[in-house]
């Protein structure tokens, strides 16, 4: 072989040899490279989930804060609005029990609460009460109960109270604590 050849094939297994190497090198920089980047896609993927679960959370909270604010103020209005009907119920009913005390039955209701007080205070000493509206009934009510009454200083709206002194007991059967009692453990059923 000739200097000539020989240094063709030196070059020819040198350029084969550099290229091989470079060519690994080139594959080692490109699996390298790749490595880096699909771990920079999943912890950049990771980083994108992690936010939009914290923006999702977020929004959530948000949502449910202005739910809450929501439901408080639709409850502050019912209440509002139950108490308007409970007030417009109650001043029907104040209506009925005005008109009712017009009639015998009323009176008759006054003749048994007397009574049922009188028998209750058995042989104790009881000051009976009635309404200043009813003094017109004041003669009628104390003979069918044989009992004297007192014609109250201050209205009830109705019905008797009686006081029993020596045990210190007080019977309001009055249609103002009546009704005070009613209004108070009134509630709306929801269906």
């Amino acid at each position: 072989m000739t200097t000539e050849e020989k240094l063709k094939h030196f070059m020819d297994v040198s350029i084969q040899s550099a290229t091989s190497k470079s060519s690994k090198m080139i594959d080692d920089y490109t699996n390298g490279l790749n490595k880096v980047f699909e771990d920079h896609k999943i912890n950049a993927v990771r980083k994108a989930d992690l936010q939009i679960k914290i923006g999702t959370d977020s929004l959530q909270k948000e949502k449910n804060k202005e739910l809450s604010k929501e439901q408080i103020k639709i409850k502050k209005e019912m209440s509002k609005i139950h108490e308007q009907r409970k007030n417009e119920l109650f001043t029907e009913v104040r209506k009925l029990l005005e008109q009712f005390m017009t009639t015998g039955e009323y009176q008759d209701l006054l003749v048994k609460q007397i009574k049922e007080a009188k028998e209750f205070a058995r042989n104790e000493a009881i000051t009976i009460y009635i309404d200043p509206a009813d003094f017109n009934f004041l003669t009628s009510l104390e003979t069918a109960t044989n009992c004297p009454i007192t014609v109250s200083e201050t209205s009830f709206l109705g019905g008797t109270r009686a006081v029993i002194p020596s045990k210190n007991i007080l019977i309001d059967n009055s249609f103002e604590t009546k009704l005070k009692e009613k209004k108070e453990a009134f509630t709306f059923i929801n269906k």
